[in-house]
């Protein structure tokens, strides 16, 4: 399985993969530029290459993620196209790495009418995926509903993507404590969750996973996410879910707090060890 962990590219987007390879894992995540800003980055598309070229080499598969401030909510304006441009500077970046897709929290709108959320969310994508030619996808990421009551079902999830002019562009990352925090799965019942999803689509285009454990209980709607195992979630419910088909041929990132010794090396064992793929 494609275990690994969110990584700094404080040194590169190369040496990021390299990293990765050193803790034994087979993917990784990474901030395409400055998570705190929606600025464009120029980069250096030299070292973006090499990374995607050491990932081909070494069987790693990579992610993105949007910086903080990306709101697919937007209302119409300027405000609109500054995460429009944004987004397309991410999805270029992780491209030219080799990256799966670049993956966008669904949104937050706080408007008297939530419908005019929705509409927004679909008209930032459609913007975005007109535009976009590249191979590497939006992954739509589900939320723990902490700041808004929205993008916590499968139904809203698959609802948005197949509201999009080019649903092809755009597929699903599955957070595990978003999914727990907001009340979609409750530890003990993957397998009614996986049934559901599968009858609305949403597990055909699931492209990775944020494999988090949660310091706070079952729809707690609130995002903090625990090491593997230390969590209200717990091993036993993880490794359930690490049994789906589903989950076997895509980039599965650990978003957890890190460890002392300052590398997730120790945890990517756990997870595989769990998992039934490492003597630990």
């Amino acid at each position: 399985m494609y275990f690994g962990a969110h990584v700094s590219i404080r040194h590169g987007f190369l040496e990021a993969a390299k990293q990765t390879h050193r803790m034994g894992g087979r993917a990784f995540q990474f901030f395409p530029k400055n998570p705190r800003s929606l600025s464009l980055k120029t980069m250096d598309r030299r070292d973006a290459e090499a990374c995607a070229a050491f990932c081909r080499e070494h069987d790693i598969r990579s992610i993105a993620h949007t910086p903080y401030p990306t709101n697919l909510a937007a209302d119409a304006g300027e405000r609109r196209q500054i995460v429009v441009r944004s987004l397309l500077n991410d999805l270029e970046i992780a491209d030219a790495c080799g990256a799966v897709g670049v993956v966008v929290h669904f949104g937050i709108y706080k408007g008297a009418e939530r419908l005019d959320g929705y509409k927004n969310i679909v008209a930032t994508l459609n913007e975005v995926v007109e535009q976009w030619e590249g191979t590497s996808q939006l992954l739509i990421e589900n939320q723990s509903g902490e700041h808004a009551r929205m993008g916590m079902t499968f139904e809203e999830l698959t609802g948005i993507r197949n509201l999009c002019a080019h649903p092809h562009k755009v597929g699903f990352c599955l957070d595990t404590c978003h999914a727990f925090a907001s009340g979609l799965w409750d530890g003990s019942n993957w397998g009614e969750v996986e049934a559901k999803g599968v009858s609305l689509g949403y597990f055909d285009e699931l492209k990775a996973v944020h494999l988090n454990d949660s310091v706070y209980p079952h729809q707690s709607y609130k995002d903090r996410h625990a090491n593997i195992g230390k969590g209200e979630i717990g091993e036993t419910s993880l490794r359930k879910l690490l049994e789906s088909p589903y989950l076997r041929h895509i980039p599965i990132v650990l978003e957890t707090p890190t460890p002392e010794a300052g590398t997730h090396r120790e945890e990517i064992a756990k997870l595989k060890f769990v998992s039934g793929e490492g003597n630990g």
